[in-house]
């Protein structure tokens, strides 16, 4: 009777709980607020928890009790020892026994319930089922009838109990049993509770418990959907262990599917930690629910949102597919899984391509074969190249080694890797169409395929390390090679040289990688320093790896054959490749000058440049630059090209010393053309260092290179002096700069003249308002004296060079005081012989006389009578009657504000800045100098500054 009892009060709680929660659905219906619904979730919790219980207890007593009922025969050894016992002794048990088996008891919670508490339970049960069916009898109509089917159940239950109990009591008291201690009479009571009970039973109890459980994932179903959009975003991760549970033990497919959607599209634009409960939430449910549920209800969720319009689902997908392919089939991974994956490395999100990349390196460790290869190098080169630096490292960090890793063909990408190298830059237009040109040989890169040569070098570096490790262990000689050691020996070298045996990975890199790089280097332009700084510190990397012998026996011996030099030892080369090596040697004048421009930059900083080799680069830049001006053989048209090369080398400040050594043994020496190279290279060194530097090596020798007799000499110090006065502005060097100058106008030749001008020019949109004024007031005093050349040649030379600084210093803000006193005044100088002006200069001057001058008709006639002879000196424009005589004498006199009516927005005031501001922009496009664009320059109205 306690089961029955206890059974219907599980079926009334579990009406009174379905009914609470059409109650509270109802309520949703009505009341769409998210204080409600957060009120009616806590309710549900708390009724949910009741009923956890109220099933916890109906399970301990069911247990108890069926274990009471239960019944065992005895043995027939047991049997002959009962028959031997007293008459009296059965008759005691006989009426002892049914006490005990009428009134059995029960442990609940630590205490016992006997058969009044069980009466007691009853009327307290009966009382709340009669509240229970007065609350839900218009809810529940069918009531009743469930009621009388668990009272049927129950009944035929406690029949067959009782039954089972009077024939267990008969045999017991049966004469022939004996007698039975306590302890075996609890045995008995403890044994197995299914004996009691019938198959049909078990199936009928079994069966309405899995009702009462479909039941429950029905209303969760049917709940979740209405009740997920009036939870707040933030938190419904919440709802995700009811969605579970309902996705994993629904029967219907439909619903499961529609929850499925539900789970993915639970959240709007979910941020990295939602994105996270939701991807655990679903490799848990993958756990769950097997492999066939994951393919076909998970996966195709992933395939709807791969075209999704937020990045944020589109990047829920990616995770999706690296973390669920633990628990589909494998054939699925590297089909479908795959091909979405291969649809994200092309979404436009960055964040997406960057979670492909990351999950494919999750994927591969789960493929059962390497049939998908090719495919997977693809996608892995087509990320590498990616314009996201972002992706490229994710790419290189991650991808990379798991595919190496994965499918074991180091030499296969490396054979991919060098000719997307080359193929970069050979599809990209020549730098000349001249055929058999230098500049036909050199590519002009685009942005696009500069950065797929950087990033594929970059990829070159991180292989290095997988190549090392691989050359070293397929070492044919092994007896030499030391496992501890990860240099080359000599003696290793020296057993390779003989040939005896393969040694594939090794040759690789001076073999097939240096030629590759070398071809690279030779389509590099002269400004592509960033590119050639790559494959230098690869070099220096890989010397570092290998060991110096190697980088003197194997590295070295390439790079000299590669630049031409007929010194290189290629003994320890196998003479089996020698012919491939030798072919590196350049074999025209064409590729003499093309190896010089670009491979020797490449030995003197990333080959000789390593530590070990510092002496042997000191001595071969002696060589290079001083020693070899002696031999007969040396071009000396070849210079440009060797300046280029110690130019980059000077990119790397530890070198700077050694060269600055070098360049004085330059400066003091006898020969001028060694005078004019140290010159240029101090030229070139200047922009990679600093202003101390500067000042203690570089002017020092210029000042040196200034004072000497050699018109040449002197005039390639000029050009070094202007490169300096472009990349300092510290007052020291300036002044030191602008003597020197002056000592260089004080010789008066024609060439003096123009070399400071143009030297100082190229320093106008970098350099100091002080030297800006300098150079404006030299302008104006040489400009002031006529040429006593006659040759017009000349004449126009000096003219076409005043000409393009004013109108570089016409680009910038000249103060009032300057452009009164010096810029006016060197323009009309300079309209005074039109036969030396160029056409173009000459139309540009007029208009920045206009534009100077106020831009008044009458002060543009006056300045331009000055030139035909109307005016006979400047005081016609700036004395007390000229027109800035008048101007200045206006401004400072003081006028009364206004009336407000004049400033209205046709007024002349109103309307007067935009000419200015569009005069300014004017004047830069015709000095070509837009990147001078600065402050806007000062209102003609205003005060003029004091003068400097």
């Amino acid at each position: 009777m306690g089961y029955l009892r206890a059974k219907i009060y599980s079926k009334s709680k579990s009406v009174l709980l379905t009914s609470l929660l059409n109650h509270f659905r109802r309520i949703l219906g009505r009341e769409k607020s998210s204080i409600q619904v957060q009120s009616l979730k806590q309710s549900l919790e708390h009724q949910r928890r009741n009923l956890n219980d109220c099933r916890a207890e109906i399970t301990s007593l069911k247990m108890h009790i069926e274990g009471s009922r239960a019944g065992q025969y005895v043995s027939a050894s047991e049997s002959d020892a009962v028959q031997s016992q007293s008459v009296e002794n059965v008759e005691k048990q006989k009426s002892a026994l049914p006490v005990e088996v009428e009134k059995p008891t029960i442990e609940k919670d630590g205490g016992l319930i006997t058969e009044s508490s069980i009466s007691n339970e009853k009327g307290h049960t009966q009382t709340e089922d009669g509240l229970v069916k007065e609350e839900i009898k218009n809810i529940v109509p069918d009531q009743r009838e469930v009621a009388a089917d668990a009272s049927s159940i129950s009944n035929k239950s406690l029949d067959s109990t009782l039954e089972n109990q009077k024939e267990v009591s008969n045999h017991l008291l049966s004469p022939s049993n004996g007698n039975y201690s306590p302890s075996d009479l609890e045995s008995i009571l403890k044994l197995d509770s299914g004996i009691g009970r019938s198959k049909s039973e078990n199936a009928i109890v079994d069966t309405a418990s899995e009702e009462t459980g479909l039941g429950t994932i029905q209303i969760l179903a049917d709940a979740l959907p209405n009740i997920v959009p009036y939870v707040l975003i933030n938190h419904r991760e919440e709802l995700l262990p009811l969605m579970m549970c309902a996705i994993e033990r629904h029967p219907d497919s439909n619903t499961r599917d529609s929850l499925t959607h539900t789970l993915f599209n639970l959240i709007k634009r979910p941020d990295e930690q939602q994105r996270r409960i939701i991807m655990d939430a679903c490799v848990s449910l993958s756990r769950n629910v097997g492999d066939m549920r994951t393919e076909t209800e998970l996966l195709p969720q992933c395939w709807e949102q791969i075209n999704h319009t937020y990045e944020e689902r589109r990047l829920l997908v990616a995770q999706s597919c690296g973390e669920l392919a633990e628990y589909v089939r494998p054939e699925i991974r590297d089909s479908l899984i795959l091909s979405i994956i291969q649809q994200l490395i092309e979404d436009s999100a960055t964040v997406v391509r960057e979670a492909a990349a990351h999950n494919i390196a999750l994927l591969l460790p789960l493929f059962l074969n390497t049939d998908k290869y090719f495919k997977v190098e693809e996608m892995m080169f087509q990320l590498i190249c990616d314009p996201s630096g972002l992706v490229v490292e994710t790419t290189l960090k991650e991808l990379l080694p798991a595919v190496i890793k994965w499918g074991n063909r180091l030499d296969h990408i490396l054979r991919v890797l060098l000719s997307h190298t080359l193929s970069s830059a050979q599809h990209c237009p020549p730098l000349s169409g001249v055929e058999g040109s230098l500049e036909s040989h050199l590519r002009v890169l685009g942005e696009r395929e500069r950065w797929n040569i950087d990033v594929l070098l970059r990829m070159l570096m991180e292989l290095l390390p997988a190549v090392h490790q691989k050359a070293m262990e397929t070492c044919p000689f092994s007896s030499i090679l030391k496992s501890e050691e990860s240099a080359v020996s000599v003696s290793l070298l020296e057993t390779y040289a003989e040939g005896r045996s393969e040694w594939p990975m090794f040759e690789w890199m001076h073999v097939d990688c240096f030629a590759n790089l070398l071809q690279l280097a030779c389509m590099l332009p002269q400004k592509e320093d960033h590119l050639r700084n790559r494959i230098t510190k690869f070099l220096l990397t890989v010397s570092e790896r290998f060991g110096s012998s190697y980088l003197t026996h194997i590295e070295l011996p390439v790079f000299l054959v590669a630049v031409g030099d007929d010194s290189a030892d290629l003994r320890f080369l196998p003479s089996a490749i020698h012919p491939r090596i030798k072919g590196l040697k350049p074999r025209t004048a064409v590729a003499n000058r093309l190896a010089t421009l670009c491979i020797l930059p490449l030995l003197l900083a990333g080959v000789l440049g390593a530590p070990s080799k510092r002496e042997e680069l000191t001595v071969f830049l002696r060589q290079l630059l001083v020693e070899s001006k002696t031999k007969e053989n040396q071009s000396s048209k070849h210079n440009n090209e060797v300046l280029d090369a110690v130019r980059f080398l000077c990119t790397f400040e530890e070198h700077h010393n050694m060269i600055f050594g070098i360049l004085w043994e330059m400066v003091v020496d006898s020969t001028a053309e060694l005078k004019i190279n140290a010159a240029k290279l101090l030229k070139t060194i200047v922009p990679y260092i600093d202003a101390k530097v500067a000042s203690s090596n570089v002017l020092p020798a210029l000042i040196t290179l200034g004072s000497d007799q050699n018109l040449n000499v002197k005039y390639a110090s000029i050009d070094a002096f202007g490169s300096v006065a472009q990349h300092f502005k510290v007052d020291m060097i300036v002044d030191k700069i602008l003597v020197q100058m002056d000592a260089f106008l004080e010789d008066g030749s024609h060439e003096a003249i123009i070399a400071v001008i143009r030297a100082l020019l190229v320093a106008i949109p970098h350099t100091t308002e002080r030297l800006r004024d300098y150079l404006l007031s030299k302008i104006f005093q040489l400009s002031a004296s006529p040429s006593s050349s006659t040759d017009v040649t000349r004449r126009r030379e000096r003219a076409n060079a005043f000409c393009e600084a004013i109108r570089a210093l016409d680009a910038t803000d000249l103060s009032q005081t300057s452009v009164r006193e010096y810029l006016i005044p060197a323009i009309q100088n300079l309209l005074k012989d039109p036969d030396a002006l160029d056409p173009a200069h000459k139309e540009a001057l007029e208009i920045t006389m206009k534009e100077r001058s106020g831009g008044t008709l009458e002060a543009f006639s006056k300045a331009m009578g000055a030139h035909l002879g109307i005016a006979s000196s400047v005081t016609s424009l700036f004395g007390e009657g000229g027109l800035l005589g008048k101007k200045e004498a206006t401004e400072t006199t003081p006028v009364a504000p206004p009336s407000p009516t004049l400033q209205g927005p046709d007024s002349p005031k109103a309307v007067a800045a935009a000419p200015i501001e569009d005069n300014r922009f004017k004047r830069i496009m015709r000095g070509n100098f837009t990147e001078m664009l600065r402050s806007k320059p000062k209102n003609p109205d205003e005060t003029p500054p004091q003068n400097h």
